[in-house]
This record gives structure tokens, sequence and C-alpha cells, in this order.
């Protein structure tokens, strides 16, 4: 997953749990602006705190797995 899949990913997780980017901020402490940035693919870097801190309040974990070897559906897709 790259930096633009985890903020789309972030967005629709977010939305699916019906919680604005305002309110996602005010309970976290991070600026409404930094979250829209990430979602957006604008922001150079957050900080893993923070997208652990949104992960976690969105019900969700961070995972580290291999690599796969193997290009993804959506890098063929994408031609990358």
């Amino acid at each position: 997953m790259d930096y633009q899949a985890l903020g789309q990913t972030l967005s629709a997780l977010r939305q699916q749990n019906g919680v604005s980017q305002q309110t996602l901020a005010n309970h976290l402490d991070i600026s409404r602006a930094t979250i829209n940035a990430l979602e957006n693919n604008r922001s150079g870097d957050i900080g893993i705190r923070k997208v652990m801190k949104i992960l976690d309040y969105l019900g969700k974990e961070l995972a580290i797995r291999d690599k796969s070897p193997f290009p993804t559906f959506e890098e063929l897709r994408d031609g990358q």
C-alpha cells in the first residue's frame, strides 16, 4: 500500500463509520487540515503515531506483512 492508497483507505473507513473530518480532528487532537491533507495525498509526512491514532479510533490497527513479489491488480491496471 502506498501513501495515496493509505489516505484513500482512511477516508473510506472514516466515512463508513459516519465520522466527519472535524469530529475525528477534535477527538484525536489532530488538525482537520492535516486529516484532509492525508486523505487527499497532499501532506508530506504526518507521522506514524498520528496514523495509528486514526486507525485505532476507527477500530483498525496497523499490521506488517511480507511484500508480495507479484504486482497487485491495481498496479497492473495502473501500469505501475
